[in-house]
């Protein structure tokens, strides 16, 4: 819009009456939206500078895609790219949306369920849905932080999930070529008088938890129960010099008497739960407290998903910003 064309658009304001002012902020609002997708994804380029075919610094602009952001084209091989060429959102056709689910997963209390986000964006569950898994392949690789000092550590624990799965439907239709799965459904044991398993069985899947008092973090999924996984998992993190405090799982002795590091091993009942007055594994308990909160509206997550939502926890408690994934896009 040219300059004189915007002025005249600014005295025309003083003539809306109060229902038409309210149109014109819901569609400014709209426009916010879009523009600041754009500018999130816009950054990206700028901070990378290259093109994404040949690696080329070189480039001048080449005009707008018809959704607004710039176009460059390659010094080098002549191509045009923009910011979200070679992206995990490089086909995305509302950024403006996908930026609104994205800050519902990051910023906030509680993100709102896929089926009410997508009611109030206006999309279908599935899109949304889609979303939040791309967003989950951009967020699954990490570094893993540096743990010093006390450094505590337990396990927490999650029921195996297996929604979506269609095994339960194959078994039922053709059940002579179909073995049944392995494990009753959970509503089973409910609905059928099944006898719930006591304790921990290997439908518990163990989240190991590791905090120092740092502010470091970290949640990891175990493989299984076995005392060799937990020690192969806690010994690239447990350095000599630290001190290592726990339950009295055998995984965790075993780590420490093999790297010589000191173990302070705490029980659950009162008196027991804090050594010497500042060897204790609070930190990880709460976070723990932290993970039941988070998954709860989830209902029992997809095991298979299960990793990025505990990447998503672990972004939530760093307070990552949209910014952030984009750019690690």
């Amino acid at each position: 819009m040219r300059h004189q064309d915007f002025r005249h658009f600014l005295d025309a304001l003083n003539e809306l009456n109060p229902a038409q002012i309210e149109d014109a902020q819901t569609r400014i609002r709209d426009l916010r939206r879009k523009t600041e997708a754009i500018s999130e994804i816009e950054a990206r380029t700028s901070r990378e500078a290259k093109c994404p075919f040949c690696g080329e610094e070189r480039r001048q602009k080449w005009g707008r895609t018809r959704t607004k952001i710039q176009r460059y084209r390659c010094g080098g091989c002549q191509k045009t790219y923009s910011g979200r060429t070679g992206s995990a959102v490089g086909h995305i056709h509302r950024p403006d949306l996908f930026m609104v689910v994205l800050r519902d997963m990051l910023i906030g209390s509680t993100p709102l369920s896929v089926r009410k986000l997508a009611k109030k964006l206006g999309l279908n569950k599935y899109t949304v849905w889609r979303w939040r898994m791309l967003v989950f392949s951009i967020i699954e690789n990490r570094v893993t932080p540096a743990f010093s000092g006390i450094i505590e550590a337990d396990e927490t624990y999650q029921r195996e999930s297996r929604k979506g799965s269609r095994e339960w439907v194959r078994h039922a239709a053709d059940p002579l070529n179909v073995p049944a799965p392995p494990r009753p459904r959970w509503e089973d044991f409910t609905s059928q008088g099944l006898k719930m398993m006591r304790g921990l069985s290997r439908w518990q899947l163990p989240i190991l938890t590791v905090a120092d008092r740092g502010g470091a973090k970290l949640f990891q999924r175990l493989a299984n129960h076995a005392g060799a996984t937990l020690q192969d998992a806690m010994t690239p993190l447990v350095p000599r010099d630290a001190v290592l405090c726990s339950d009295g799982a055998a995984g965790y002795s075993k780590i420490a008497s093999a790297g010589g590091i000191e173990h302070v091993v705490l029980g659950s009942k009162p008196g027991t739960r804090v050594a010497a007055g500042c060897y204790h594994i609070q930190n990880v308990n709460s976070l723990h407290a932290r993970y039941k909160k988070f998954i709860k509206p989830f209902c029992g997550p997809a095991s298979k998903n299960l990793n990025g939502y505990i990447r998503w926890l672990e972004l939530r408690l760093a307070g990552a910003r949209p910014a952030d994934v984009i750019r690690g896009s």
